[in-house]
Formats: C-alpha cells, structure tokens, sequence
C-alpha cells in the first residue's frame, strides 16, 4: 500500500474546505483505481490535513496529480499555501 498526506496551512474556511472536499473531491478520488481510503481532517488554526491511502504506487500519483488540478480549479481561494506532502510505502498497517 501507499499513502500521501498533505498538510494545508492558513486556511481560510474550514468548514467550508470540509464541504467542499466532501462534495467534490472525495467522490473524484473514490474512482481511482486501488483506492483504499481517504481522510480531510481539521487540526484547528487554519491547519487541514488529508490522508489518502492506495494499494499501489500508481494509485497514490493519480491522486496526487488530481488533487492538485481540483484544489486549484476548486477550492484554491480557500487554500492560500500550497501544501506539505510527504507520499510513500506503508511499511506499518494497522
């Protein structure tokens, strides 16, 4: 399996980031081949994170390649940073 987390800082709304992944992206990213799961979560202070989960690398890129066409056709007046990755291997499932 694969993983990317991406972490956004300053963000504007985040409850309106939350609908907005919810509505739009989450079902986009659901139609990539080997996809296992996905996470939007609100660290609070204008901090989000997501996690998604693949079962293989080609997985992992296609969702990474969406995420960024998506976030900026979509959601970029609310994501004003780009975001902190770090994708790879899942050495340690649980």
């Amino acid at each position: 399996m694969y993983a990317t987390v991406r972490r956004y800082e300053d963000v504007a709304d985040p409850a309106e980031a939350g609908r907005r992944v919810s509505e739009g992206f989450v079902p986009l990213i659901k139609q990539i081949p080997g996809f296992v799961a996905y996470y939007w979560i609100d660290a609070g202070d204008g901090v989000m994170t997501s996690t998604s989960v693949f079962e293989d690398r080609a997985g992992a890129e296609a969702s990474t390649e969406r995420a960024a066409d998506w976030v900026r056709e979509n959601i970029a007046s609310l994501l004003p940073n780009p975001p902190l990755m770090t994708a790879g291997e899942v050495v340690a499932p649980g």
